[in-house]
């Protein structure tokens, strides 16, 4: 089976995948407008080529505002319907939807958790299987091939890069959450390897 790392070697043409596979795919995320962003996109992804979505990015963060939680969680039916109007983004009502419900929702676990990231946290680990419960559970348009995505892509679960990819250690030196079990001797002993690269 083909990984997204040897896709991204095979194809040095696909400048919006190596892009984001060599800069955003795996590495740990903290600000919750950034985390949401991926959430979104994910859930725009579902049905579609993950290029068709890195060619929109730029329009979704526009469209959306920033992904700023408070604002899309404020989003009125008039602005709905501009969201439906724009060619630049996805035009599926139950994906625009979903991007308003899950920022209500992101919202609503401040009081518990402080922030999106803080509930992710808490939760870290689980099993995928468990992630994916508590994802239905909280949010919607969340299937099992969504949540997966959005946990390897901000660094929750292991899989985004392969160990011989070098973005592998490039992230792993970032500490994120999947990476707990990873000694912090085996990163030293990489970086004094590979320091003159």
């Amino acid at each position: 089976m083909t990984t997204y790392c040897d896709y991204v070697r095979d194809h040095p043409e696909d400048t919006f995948n190596k892009d984001y596979h060599d800069n955003e795919y795996g590495y740990p995320l903290t600000d919750d407008s950034v985390l949401f962003e991926r959430l979104v996109l994910e859930i725009n992804q579902a049905g579609l080529s993950w290029i068709t979505i890195l060619k929109k990015k730029d329009n979704f963060r526009r469209a959306y505002d920033g992904f700023d939680v408070d604002k899309v969680a404020r989003y009125s039916e008039k602005k709905i319907a501009r969201l439906l109007a724009d060619a630049g983004i996805i035009r599926n009502r139950l994906k625009v939807n979903a991007a308003i419900e899950n920022a209500r929702r992101i919202k609503g676990l401040r009081g518990g958790y402080g922030s999106f990231k803080g509930w992710l946290d808490t939760h870290h680990p689980l099993p995928l299987e468990e992630w994916t419960k508590l994802f239905k559970k909280t949010f919607v348009f969340t299937g099992g091939e969504i949540v997966k995505e959005f946990l390897m892509s901000t660094g929750y679960l292991p899989g985004a890069h392969e160990p011989d990819c070098p973005i592998y250690w490039k992230v792993a030196r970032l500490q994120p959450a999947w990476t707990n079990g990873l000694r912090k001797a085996t990163l030293i002993h990489y970086d004094e390897e590979h320091e003159h690269e």
